[in-house]
């Protein structure tokens, strides 16, 4: 949520600046906004409620110079979104954006304002320019006066200082929320997100927490939370600039639904044989670790949530080990216990959910084994503080509502518990042949599933009205549901839940009638006799059903219930695949409601507030 561009530069950086907030779009914003520095000190700031483009527009129109500047989207946690509480926020010559929360903006409030500062917006960012204003008035330089003003600061911030009286350069602080530095020729970018600057640069520096750089056009110097100097890695972005064009199609949510068997293939590639997963690939210490692991112990938010929550089966019927699976917000305030030889695995596709984080450096404290992640984004705050990280390589996912970032994290798991199976000596050769044989059959599976696209586009328009829907599953098929249920209200607005179908009984019903639609996720399997008994529960109380069935489950559509006959796949993998044609029918209910899609309203894309 909340996106940060900024640039140190011989040339006008205004359309660097909008171009890369454009690039952040995904991340959900209510609000946008610039501010501009040139070589003779005015300063120029243009802020819009709104989309992007609307800036972009205005900044065009005003014929914008200057080589130093920042820019910012909003996501509102602090004051209602509105033109006077966007970003950059200004006091006397002092400009700054911020993502994050900043806790003891209260008690700072008073303290500024005793000190004459006036208060003209509702945000907690305020603060942060009153603050280092004040500090600059006995400082030297703009470096001590932030590092100053963040001692003072309690939450997380990922923030970026400007003096309109010195546009040689800007001053960025980072503590729990991601900043990255992009290097140029003769100039110097940062962002909070490599995206929004690949049209720039490929050369990338990320801040480690504590950290405070200067950037001016020649040099970035950067000192940890003790003020020493300290020198962190460059390293070189392979992502391709146009990974988030949509090319041919209407929305990124559907480009990436579509991109769906590229990526699976991308991250088993490498990763497993003909016939078994190679360990090592996991992580250079995963062989000895997941030979002494004994519990493992998922947190994540949303639908890594969901994903973890599937992976819980997984753990268990085929590895044969305990799994709990929490999510992050709860995890990190309550008091658990920790067992023996646990192994804490973090899922997230950004690496920055600030939860997710939190629940990480929690359970460092706590006595876990050891700390992976599984990520979707190298160089972020999970993957550099885990003991190690498997990367999902599901490439760039642009829509709020995740797609590919969940399907390849499911793969990741069951490689993980795989190899956990086999190097625990729970799973003997024929088993992780039965496993990899259906993993690699799964890309084109996934193919033949989005071949019901027009029938799940038609099957959609039932939808229209309703302002309700129930989902069912049974066993790894439940959270698959709770999967499904997500996406629907996360895009199209329609209340809907998930339930494990034999729960029916224990008060759900009492929602039944032709106003609900159910949707029921029907494999093969052996629960099949049981999940049909629920079906019949929910006709005999009147309730219109949408039943995705294996080809193979014998059901008959009638008046009440319309049947979606899918091909046979592996009981394995039949999780992952089902996930699809579930996307499918969120995405189409939310083209008839005519929502955002992408940018479904209040959310965001990466979460790194509380």
């Amino acid at each position: 949520m909340c996106g940060i561009v900024g640039a140190v530069a011989q040339r006008d950086v205004a359309e660097i600046l909008v171009e890369g907030l454009k690039r952040l779009e995904y991340r959900g914003y209510d609000s946008a906004g610039v501010a501009i520095v040139d070589s003779a000190s005015n300063l120029t700031r243009i802020r819009r409620l709104g989309k992007v483009q609307e800036l972009a527009d205005t900044v065009d129109s005003a014929h914008v110079v200057g080589g130093t500047g920042i820019a910012h989207t909003r996501w509102a946690t602090h004051g209602e979104p509105s033109e006077i509480n966007a970003h950059p926020h200004v006091s006397g010559d002092i400009s700054v954006v911020h993502n994050g929360i900043i806790e003891n903006h209260e008690q700072l409030r008073d303290t500024l304002t005793e000190r004459g500062y006036q208060f003209v917006s509702q945000t907690d960012t305020e603060v942060i320019a009153h603050l280092v204003e004040w500090e600059l008035r006995s400082a030297p330089s703009l470096l001590v006066a932030v590092q100053s003003a963040v001692k003072q600061l309690e939450g997380a911030y990922g923030t970026v200082v400007m003096d309109r009286n010195d546009p040689s350069r800007l001053v960025v602080a980072r503590s729990g929320s991601p900043i990255v530095i992009g290097f140029g020729v003769g100039e110097n970018f940062l962002a909070s997100d490599q995206l929004a600057l690949l049209n720039v640069t490929r050369r990338f520096m990320y801040l480690e927490e504590g950290d405070v750089a200067e950037v001016t056009r020649r040099d970035v110097t950067v000192f940890n939370s003790l003020g020493e100097h300290v020198e962190r890695k460059i390293t070189e972005s392979k992502l391709e600039h146009d990974a988030a064009d949509k090319g041919n199609y209407r929305h990124y949510m559907q480009k990436e639904v579509f991109e769906q068997p590229t990526a699976l293939i991308n991250t088993m590639e490498g990763r497993i044989t003909a016939d078994s997963v190679i360990t090592d690939a996991i992580g250079v210490k995963a062989a000895y670790i997941l030979a002494k692991t004994e519990h493992i112990q998922i947190v994540a938010c949303g639908t890594s949530y969901n994903a973890g929550m599937i992976a819980r089966y997984w753990f268990e019927a085929i590895a044969g080990i305990s799994c709990d699976v929490e999510i992050a917000s709860e995890f990190r305030y309550r008091k658990f216990v920790t067992r023996p030889n646990s192994l804490l695995i973090t899922l997230s596709q950004s690496g920055e959910t600030a939860d997710t984080l939190a629940a990480l450096r929690l359970a460092k404290e706590k006595g876990y084994m050891a700390a992976m992640t599984i990520c979707n984004v190298a160089g972020s705050s999970l993957v550099r503080e885990s003991d190690f990280a498997f990367m999902t390589r599901a490439g760039v996912e642009v829509g709020v509502a995740s797609t590919k970032a969940f399907t390849t994290q499911l793969i990741s798991l069951l490689m993980l518990v795989t190899a956990l199976g086999k190097e625990r000596g729970t799973i003997d050769k024929v088993r992780e042949q039965e496993i990899v044989s259906a993993m690699h059959a799964l890309p084109n599976q996934i193919e033949q599933a989005l071949s019901f696209e027009k029938e799940i586009e038609a099957l959609a328009e039932d939808f229209a009205d309703k302002h309700h829907t129930l989902f069912l599953g049974r066993g790894e098929f439940y959270p698959v549901a709770m999967e499904a249920s997500l996406k629907l209200k996360e895009i199209s607005y329609i209340h809907a839940e998930a339930y494990a179908a034999g729960e029916l009984k224990h008060g759900p019903l009492a929602l039944i009638d032709a106003d609900m639609p159910v949707v029921v996720v029907a494999p093969s399997n052996d629960l099949l006799e049981k999940l049909k008994s629920n079906i019949e529960e929910v006709r005999a109380r009147g309730g219109l059903l949408y039943v995705f069935a294996d080809e193979e489950a014998g059901f008959e559509a009638d008046d009440t219930m319309k049947i979606i006959t899918m091909p046979h796949v592996s009981d394995i993998t039949a999780p992952i695949y089902y996930t699809v044609p579930m996307q499918l029918l969120s995405y189409y209910v939310a083209l008839i409601k005519g929502t955002d899609v992408d940018q479904p309203r209040n959310l965001a894309k990466s979460v790194t507030v509380e």
